[in-house]
């Protein structure tokens, strides 16, 4: 039995098209979507919708759809959203195959803690890599641990996973470590000048 967050999904062909149709279909729980790719023809489908809001929370992920009866591997590729009340929709889905190699943007994300009184800068929240379609990471650790300040991490530092090619420029800024200006260490400088400077003064 699948659960909703089973990248295993029931897509329904559908052949009604138009703003009206798509309304009462996201009324029924469902999400219009598109399949593209492969130099195949366009399939139209409906998938189930709170299944679907799960599932695009994970970064490029690739569901199998069970099509009417045929399975077809592919890769979230672009999810629609209302501006103003983030519904679903509308998604297109990019046909991917197994060995096939594709690129992605994966999510950078940073753990541990850097040296007291620094701060993280994450100047690229993702990297672009190339990996195989059905072993897509969900995301890059940069281990910012006991890190001091004027630290910068390349994208040519990172831990890729195995078999994943780098495509963003080997020198494109990921991390930096950083003193935020006005920190406790720099205002209690600034406090003792003050009061070494009003002594003096008072002298």
């Amino acid at each position: 039995m699948s659960t909703e967050t089973d990248t295993k999904v029931q897509a329904e062909p559908r052949e009604s098209f138009g703003k009206g149709f798509a309304r009462r279909l996201r009324a029924a729980g469902k999400i219009p979507a598109v399949i593209y790719g492969h130099g195949t023809d366009p399939v139209h489908v409906a998938l189930p919708g709170h299944q679907m809001s799960l599932l695009i929370r994970r970064a490029n992920v690739v569901l199998e759809l069970d099509v009417a009866g045929n399975t077809q591997l592919t890769l979230v590729k672009d999810v629609q959203k209302d501006p103003v009340h983030q519904v679903i929709e509308h998604i297109d889905l990019l046909v991917v195959k197994k060995g096939e190699k594709i690129q992605v943007d994966v999510p950078i994300v940073v753990v541990g803690e850097p040296f007291a009184g620094t701060i993280v800068n994450l100047d690229a929240p993702s990297v672009a890599l190339e990996v195989e379609a059905t072993h897509i990471p969900e995301h890059i650790e940069v281990d910012v641990e006991g890190l001091e300040d004027g630290t910068h991490i390349t994208a040519a530092e990172l831990t890729l996973p195995r078999g994943a090619t780098l495509q963003t420029e080997p020198d494109v800024l990921v991390v930096a470590i950083s003193t935020p200006a006005g920190s406790a260490s720099d205002e209690t400088e600034e406090a003792a000048e003050e009061a070494a400077a009003d002594e003096a003064a008072g002298e």
